[in-house]
């Protein structure tokens, strides 16, 4: 079971968690993951469909781990591009539903100037507890 923290008095964030309590389970640590497919290849340049794509990956490993996105505890979001990112809030929002539904880890998101892979726009980490 995860319990949401949120102090007396603080706004209820929106599409995220400030912090998330774990009941003890497995510790599931899963690689920033790319817009790219399960071939390692991009199959677009698009900002919101390499979102996607990164979203489909991380659901098949949780998958893969018998673990579903309510699972998830922390996710980690590199961008290329603030802009990009805050241009396609909607959107964005839209794909996590469909892939992820309505489960909101803890987030953060950062701002890099580049990730290793050259047409990579997006890469994403997540940590999850699995219940015994």
């Amino acid at each position: 079971m995860h319990l949401h923290l949120l102090p007396e008095n603080w706004v209820e964030p929106s599409g995220y968690a400030n912090g998330v309590l774990c009941d003890a389970g497995q510790t599931l640590y899963l690689g920033g993951q790319i817009g790219w497919n399960e071939k390692c290849e991009f199959e677009s340049d698009d900002f919101v469909a390499q979102v996607e794509q990164a979203l489909a990956n991380i659901k098949a490993l949780l998958d893969e781990a018998n673990a579903k996105p309510e699972h998830m505890a922390r996710m980690t979001w590199y961008l290329t591009s603030k802009t990009e990112y805050a241009e396609n809030l909607r959107p964005i929002g839209q794909a996590y539903k469909k892939i992820m539904g309505k489960h909101y880890p803890a987030m953060s998101v950062f701002q890099v100037v580049a990730l290793v892979e050259d047409r990579a726009k997006v890469e994403i980490e997540v940590t999850a507890v699995i219940p015994r």
